[in-house]
């Protein structure tokens, strides 16, 4: 397989790879741990296949809120109609930041692409981290965060293009609230890098709501710079797996009379630690 970076900051693509190859495993999971954003180009694969692959890497996290694909709970299905107008995840967010242990990652297959635009954006948390000044790191340390999944997926969203059209639901399953230091050492690499994120964090814990927003505003002002960010294009039968911890992500919404339609299956994590001083 040749495995080809992105960007200088995250993300590869590799070719020649086959998911359904268990001996290719330990080194796709060696090229995730370095990039944390992997793109396995022209995948022939079923939803059991896709399943099988996500179980090498843990447990599978059934997703509350996103419709399952019939017959298989536990893929969730990613999906925009030529008539709709909202595309799920446009805002940039962490998945399942609102959990007690937030999810690895997530493993996207794509079954149809549009013929232009529907692409994927991630940036680098461990880059937009490193870039800070000392001292602004030093204000950092110590300071954990509340995320939610109230605001987003609760009752106050049941009127929302995606939950109207079935692709989101189960609104009163939304009553998640978790609390996670800012900056963690990443579990895989032992990389610091920062955890919050514009869509589910909801304040910094200890200080006033004005403090908050203005800590947290800056943060997402400053991951937003192009030189910590990769883009997936996408073309059908491709696979992407991202790492939840390093990563930030949203969808493009930019191909309006088109169909994207995907698989989504996500993998369980581990409780996330503080970074050390």
């Amino acid at each position: 397989m040749e495995i080809v970076p992105l960007t200088g900051s995250l993300g590869a693509e590799i070719i020649g790879a086959d998911i359904k190859d268990a001996a290719q495993f330990e080194e796709i999971k060696r090229a995730f741990a370095q990039y944390s954003v992997i793109t396995l180009r022209a995948q022939a694969i079923t939803p059991q296949d896709h399943l099988a692959f996500a179980r090498r890497g843990g447990e599978i996290n059934v997703k509350r809120f996103f419709k399952a694909l019939d017959g298989y709970p536990e893929v969730a299905v990613v999906l925009k109609e030529p008539d709709q107008t909202g595309a799920i995840g446009e805002v940039w967010h962490t998945d399942h930041a609102y959990d007690q242990v937030p999810a690895l990652g997530s493993i996207l297959h794509a079954i149809e692409t549009p013929t232009y635009g529907g692409d994927t954006v991630f940036c680098s948390m461990g880059a937009a981290y490193d870039a800070l000044s000392d001292r602004f790191k030093a204000l950092l340390e110590g300071l954990s965060a509340w995320h939610s999944s109230r605001h987003v997926f609760g009752a106050g969203q049941a009127k929302s293009d995606a939950n109207q059209t079935g692709r989101v639901g189960n609104t009163e399953k939304a009553t998640q609230d978790a609390l996670h230091p800012v900056v963690i050492q990443h579990p895989l690499s032992g990389r610091k890098g920062l955890f919050v994120n514009p869509e589910f964090t909801t304040q910094i814990e200890g200080l006033f709501k004005a403090e908050s927003d203005a800590i947290l505003n800056m943060l997402y002002e400053h991951c937003q710079k192009p030189e910590f960010q990769c883009r997936v294009k996408w073309q059908a039968g491709d696979v992407t797996m991202w790492d939840n911890r390093a990563t930030w992500h949203k969808a493009i919404n930019d191909y309006h009379g088109h169909r994207r339609y995907m698989h989504r299956v996500t993998v369980e994590g581990v409780p996330l630690s503080a970074a050390s001083a």
